[in-house]
């Protein structure tokens, strides 16, 4: 199972957008994604939704602070410090089966395009530096999907909640 990020409506329609725009279309089998998590053991959502009850996030910003080579592809760098103790404390939780990757320090990002020659990436990374302005996004909550090599499918989907729902 993957987790990401949901984020609100237009920046996700903006990334979603550049995605279709730059990604190889027999690639391209998901919108674009921020990943907390590549691979979560089936059942995940119970571990999830716990987590969520302890820590009780609510929607916050999502800082678009840059663009960046991935070599054969383009990314957008987030600073998202309010999610961030969320996924600390999912991997605490799921530290007995996480792989390598997902072990790894959380660097959030959205990629936009991979999977091409370097001298494509190179000049996206251009294009989209030259006009890029910091933005801020907003975390809404977390998607948990089930991959089963193609597109993925929709598990469950935990919006955050603002303090006067609690």
């Amino acid at each position: 199972m993957i987790l990401t990020l949901l984020l609100d409506e237009r920046s996700q329609g903006y990334f979603d957008g550049l995605r279709r725009a730059h990604f190889p279309p027999e690639r391209l089998v998901v919108g674009a994604h921020v990943t907390l998590f590549h691979a979560l053991p089936d059942g995940a959502e119970a571990l999830v939704d716990g987590v969520l009850r302890e820590r009780a996030p609510e929607p916050s910003p999502v800082a678009v602070i840059g663009v960046r080579s991935l070599g054969r592809g383009v990314a957008f760098t987030l600073d998202a410090p309010g999610v961030a103790p969320v996924r600390a404390a999912l991997a605490e939780a799921f530290s007995p089966v996480l792989g390598r990757q997902d072990r790894q320090p959380w660097r959030p990002h959205v990629t936009v395009q991979n999977k091409v020659t370097p001298a494509a990436a190179a000049a996206l990374l251009a294009q989209l530096s030259v006009s890029f302005v910091p933005f801020e996004a907003r975390a809404e909550g977390l998607v948990l999907w089930h991959y089963r090599g193609g597109p993925w499918e929709l598990a469950a989907r935990r919006a955050f909640q603002r303090p006067e729902a609690r």
